[in-house]
């Protein structure tokens, strides 16, 4: 459970913001030209009526439409900017909305223990596309964005092995705590709260207090606030209103059950991931998309071991987990020590940690000695069974060699990166196995085809980075751990340029943050 502590000065900082990918819709035009045009101005009650709301949920978004609360200012021209792009943007409300079909029950039931609107179910539409993975310029990760002070502050454990920013029920908890502590200290107005929880709660506060000095006024849509904490609180807003009159906005939502998805099981100790999935009878993607806190091939050897598998596959992992042998979960490896190793190097070489080699091997310090022989927990399947992993990046052209083939019809709206993270693949190789440039327009209804390979490409994740005063090239490839010759080429600049304060880079990185 998330401790209850509140820093008033780390309380101060920014969650951090929305992360920026290619999924992520862009901001609209903050006034709207042709409002007449816009369908929120139509009064129509999305309200139920006593003997629908006598009924069971019929879905989750019937469950989730019983349960807003906010505002939705459907007149202000920002929320109807928003309004008319959800409703416009149909293939993009497919696929978030797809994408939450694991999580947002469970969200919905967490929101409600803790009696918050549930309109805050949809924030992860904004923060991060429902994304787990997603990760942001200001190294915020996970489906509600923390950041990683922020995260640490409110119990979100993160080391080599795991990072509980992406963990789905503890970031939600977390960001229900950081909602009732700003709810709270907000008088319970939820505009500010949101806003506070966008651009941190210090700034939202003195925006107030200047206001209030000069005898303006103090709501959040007469504040001065950062543009993207002036779009952030529509898009909610807009979302509430499209996703509670979906039918009238036309708007197509993935069909939810209103019933849980996952089951958490405590497994006691570590356990390899790839076996794991085999355990439970489902694809390692499936386990990977449900428990993306782990950064390795294995659970944490230090615990949580806690995993959290598809409903109508808990008995099924439960049975099999009984008939192995606890020191048959992960694979085991005899190592020889050599001259002039280390035990960095050796963990470095399996994909393990210093610690976990010296517990296995029960050593009091890492004094080891050649000819003597360790034992090294290591993954037990390919790379590929690790798809999510931290160390399974993209590094260029990848395999040459072709295994099972994909077809892939293009949809409106999608870009080649996308395509190609959704199938596991680098964008170099899905435009050689299709005979186009990288950079190609795609057309929807065109027929892809891709390869298996070795190689992944799901924990890369691309962004749009805003140059500050004083950076250099060398300066955002550290930051970012890239190489400088990677960021001229996807931005198709030269060595020689000069980066301008506010100028945009797009950059690929590793979704796992710091």
């Amino acid at each position: 459970m998330v401790q209850k502590r509140f820093a008033v000065a780390l309380l101060a900082a920014a969650v951090g913001g929305c992360a920026q990918m290619a999924e992520k819709q862009p901001a609209p035009q903050d006034t709207s030209t042709e409002t007449s045009e816009t369908p929120a101005k139509v009064a129509v009650s999305s309200d139920l009526s006593p003997a629908e709301k006598a009924l069971p949920p019929t879905d989750i978004w019937d469950r989730l439409r019983r349960g807003f609360r906010l505002d939705r200012h459907t007149n202000h021209p920002k929320v109807e900017d928003y309004i008319t792009y959800f409703s416009r943007n149909e293939g993009y409300m497919s696929r978030v909305t797809e994408r939450s079909r694991r999580y947002i029950f469970h969200v919905a039931e967490l929101l409600e223990e803790a009696n918050l609107p549930l309109e805050l179910a949809l924030l992860p539409i904004v923060e991060s596309a429902y994304d787990p993975f997603a990760y942001s310029h200001a190294r915020a990760s996970g489906m509600w964005q923390f950041i990683p002070a922020t995260g640490r502050h409110f119990g979100l454990r993160q080391n080599w092995w795991y990072d509980g920013r992406r963990d789905v029920d503890d970031s939600t908890r977390a960001a229900i705590e950081y909602f009732t502590y700003l709810s709270g200290h907000f008088d319970g107005d939820w505009e500010l709260a949101l806003a506070a929880y966008n651009a941190g709660e210090g700034r939202v506060r003195r925006a107030v207090e200047r206001n209030r000095r000069r005898g303006k006024g103090t709501s959040f849509w007469d504040l001065d606030l950062p543009r993207e904490t002036q779009r952030y609180v529509p898009q909610l807003l807009a979302l509430a209103e499209v996703v509670s009159r979906a039918d009238y906005y036309r708007v197509p939502l993935h069909d939810i059950p209103n019933k849980p998805y996952y089951a958490e099981v405590d497994v006691g100790t570590q356990i390899d991931l790839a076996q794991a999935a085999e355990l439970a009878d489902i694809e390692p993607e499936e386990l990977s998309l449900l428990n993306p806190a782990f950064n390795r091939w294995a659970t944490d050897p230090n615990g949580d071991h806690e995993l959290l598998i598809p409903r109508e596959k808990r008995d099924t992992f439960l049975a099999a987990l009984a008939k192995l042998p606890k020191d048959q979960r992960v694979t085991w490896q005899r190592y020889k020590i050599s001259r002039g190793d280390t035990l960095s190097t050796i963990a470095r070489r399996y994909e393990t940690t210093v610690a976990a080699i010296r517990d296995t091997n029960k050593l009091r310090n890492n004094t080891i000695r050649a000819g003597k022989t360790l034992l090294i927990p290591s993954a037990s399947g390919p790379s590929g069974q690790y798809a999510y992993a931290v160390d399974q990046r993209v590094n260029g052209g990848g395999s040459s060699g072709q295994g099972s083939k994909t077809d892939y019809t293009v949809r409106p709206g999608d870009t080649l990166w996308e395509i190609a993270r959704s199938l596991g693949v680098s964008v170099r190789q899905l435009a050689r196995w299709n005979n186009m440039g990288t950079g190609d327009t795609l057309r929807p209804g065109r027929k892809l085809v891709a390869y298996s390979t070795g190689d992944n490409s799901r924990t890369t994740r691309k962004l749009s980075y805003r140059v500050r005063s004083g950076d250099s090239l060398y300066r955002i490839a550290k930051k970012f751990s890239l190489d400088i010759g990677d960021i001229l080429r996807w931005n198709k600049i030269s060595k020689s340029s000069y980066l301008q304060p506010g100028q945009r880079l797009t950059l690929f990185v590793n979704s796992a943050g710091g």
